[in-house]
């Protein structure tokens, strides 16, 4: 493992990463549709907002504009309106993975995590993989067919968007992040689905040590198979982003390539996801922006950029206008948990970490 700094600053790492989370989860929310909101529409709509470049959450529709298009929740999470974080599922299981760890420790089973959703989480606030393998838990059936019995979303994003606590709580131990994501995702997932949460749990692990984003991704890069999809997708953005084409370029080639796989496939999300970081370069408002402009899973991709992100910079040097409107308030779906504050989440999460630290030493 490699050494991470002192403790204050290992706790704004994870708090940015907590804070950069939810921010880039509460910013992707109102355009959630990919088929609709394509990267063009999402550029039409800041422009009419005069929203671009965009340096804050989502304007509300402009005068005379529609809003029928928009999520429901756009309401909760625009600019002037947000009153702490609206509920979704990509913090539920950021939540849930510390209830896990919380509960059962790092030796965890895949069962025990599928215990825990019973336990903890709604079935209607599951969707796709998970919808599928909760379905499966309850009908009695054990993993990996959890994963593979009557689940067509196996390679989805679903796996990858569970994957941030373990990155969290392994600071500088890529490898040991990705090996207890992978524990969690063969719950739902199989292939690249699972990859990519190895990937995404060693690429926050990884910020914590890496002198930049560059690097990070190239340490993340090393724990899944080089031969894997997910490998060659996310080589070929920093090889296009290596030769100076311009983001949008970058974006349209990879679309291109990757055309007919779905927006809430691992694979180009994972591209829409790599691009925004590389071409952010460790600015905290750039990154989420242009990961959100990407299109595809916007909220899912804004808030794993948001947590690389917020772990580059720390919590401290999280642009204000991002932090102060969550009001350190989380809305939960999982059961006990709604209405925590971000900094308890944070500070558990740390006591978590130091003591994965101290039995590794």
């Amino acid at each position: 493992m490699t050494p991470v700094g002192t403790e204050p600053e290992l706790a704004d790492r994870v708090l940015g990463g907590w804070l950069g989370r939810i921010a880039g989860n509460m910013l992707g929310k109102p355009v959630e549709q990919g088929d609709l909101w394509t990267r063009d529409r999402i550029d039409d709509y800041l422009r009419q907002a005069s929203a671009l470049p965009l340096t804050d959450y989502f304007p509300e529709p402009p005068p005379g504009g529609s809003a029928i298009e928009l999520r429901p929740e756009w309401r909760q999470c625009v600019r002037g309106r947000i009153h702490g974080s609206c509920r979704d599922d990509d913090v539920d299981y950021a939540i849930l993975g510390l209830d896990l760890l919380e509960t059962y420790g790092f030796g965890f089973s895949t069962e025990q995590v599928g215990d825990l959703w019973l336990l903890r989480l709604p079935y209607l606030q599951t969707f796709t993989a998970e919808r599928a393998a909760y379905r499966n838990l309850a009908s009695g059936l054990k993993p990996p067919l959890t994963a593979t019995y009557d689940n067509p979303y196996q390679e989805w994003i679903g796996a990858l968007i569970r994957a941030d606590i373990y990155g969290w709580t392994c600071p500088g131990a890529p490898r040991r992040a990705s090996a207890l994501a992978r524990r969690d995702a063969v719950l739902s997932h199989t292939g690249n689905g699972v990859y990519g949460a190895m990937w995404a749990a060693a690429l926050i692990s990884a910020a914590f040590t890496a002198p930049t984003v560059r690097h990070a991704l190239d340490e993340a890069l090393a724990v899944v198979p080089a031969s894997s999809r997910l490998a060659r997708t996310v080589r070929r953005v920093i090889s296009l982003h290596e030769t100076r084409m311009t983001w949008e370029d970058t974006l349209t080639t990879v679309a291109e390539e990757t055309a007919g796989l779905g927006w809430i496939h691992t694979i180009p999300n994972a591209a829409v996801l790599t691009a925004g970081l590389l071409y952010g370069d460790g600015d905290f408002t750039r990154t989420l922006a242009l990961t959100v402009r990407g299109g595809l899973d916007t909220d899912s991709n804004g808030a794993t950029a948001g947590s690389v992100a917020g772990v580059l910079t720390g919590a401290d040097a999280i642009p204000v206008q991002w932090k102060e409107p969550l009001h350190d308030t989380v809305r939960s779906a999982v059961f006990g948990f709604d209405g925590v504050r971000i900094s308890e989440l944070a500070e558990r999460t740390l006591r978590l970490a130091q003591a994965e630290a101290e039995s590794e030493a």
